[in-house]
């Protein structure tokens, strides 16, 4: 069932990952929660995906947990409890393991995007959201805490009163207020086709760079260690310089042609 919950679709070194329960606004139930970390293990280990668009068929992105499935199966505690070896839980890692990823992944947000749906988008590098969306910090509606990896994402994001604000009265902004808070990072018309064409202009860089982009804010953003972070910079920079695909990017800039290059193994 898992399967049918999440669809992956690969083309010019983009990979599609498509929430797929659209008459429920694609709630995480436990076969969600299991198709979306199938997804991310069989993105991860595609040769050629050098960028990621994460997004939901139907009428919203993810409206959250279905609460009524999850509690009645006995399975909201499992997917909390759950480590299986992985420093996240089940519920964690539908968010961290987009974080984990070496490739940029976008978001493209419509329709509702509340508690654990918000939490999987904030996994993203960069959200595209319709500016009608409705986003959520959801998880007091249900005397809950925010436990998806928002530790991870939201403070990175938001100013501390904010995230607070949000997470004390799950209030929805839509997708231009969310923009302005920081929670999405443009709003557009068409998110799909925005992230879509944003993927296809991120394959077209060097892969190797954008990797090394990824790691170099990913372990570096909170700031707390400055001398470790410009130790990062000039270990990333001198293993890409001289390297093939660097000398690609360079040729192809001096050139006006179309690089080529090769995907860094597996």
């Amino acid at each position: 069932m898992s399967a049918d919950r999440v669809v992956v679709t690969v083309a010019d070194h983009v990979a599609t990952v498509t929430l797929s329960r659209p008459a429920k606004h694609n709630a995480l139930d436990r076969a969600m929660f299991e198709g979306i970390l199938a997804a991310a293990a069989q993105v991860g280990a595609t040769p050629g995906v050098r960028a990621v668009v994460l997004h939901g068929d139907g009428p919203s992105f993810c409206s959250g947990l279905d609460v009524g499935s999850l509690m009645a199966d006995g399975d909201a505690l499992q997917v909390i409890a759950d480590r299986d070896g992985h420093r996240a839980n089940i519920a964690q890692r539908v968010c961290t393991d987009w974080i984990d990823l070496p490739v940029p992944v976008i978001a493209a947000i419509h329709g509702n995007c509340f508690g654990g749906g918000l939490q999987i988008a904030l996994g993203a590098d960069v959200r595209i959201v319709a500016p009608d969306a409705s986003l959520s910090v959801m998880e007091a509606r249900w005397g809950l805490v925010p436990d998806m990896g928002i530790t991870q994402t939201l403070p990175r994001l938001v100013r501390g009163d904010v995230a607070r604000e949000l997470t004390y009265t799950a209030r929805r902004v839509s997708g231009e207020e969310g923009v302005r808070l920081g929670l999405a990072t443009r709003v557009a018309g068409d998110p799909l086709a925005e992230a879509t064409a944003l993927a296809r202009e991120i394959a077209g860089r060097s892969p190797d760079a954008v990797r090394a982009a990824k790691r170099l804010y990913g372990e570096t953003w909170d700031g707390r260690d400055p001398d470790a972070a410009l130790l990062l910079e000039t270990e990333l920079q001198t293993a890409l310089i001289g390297s093939p695909n660097q000398i690609a990017a360079v040729t192809a800039g001096l050139s006006g042609q179309a690089p080529e290059f090769a995907d860094p193994a597996m």
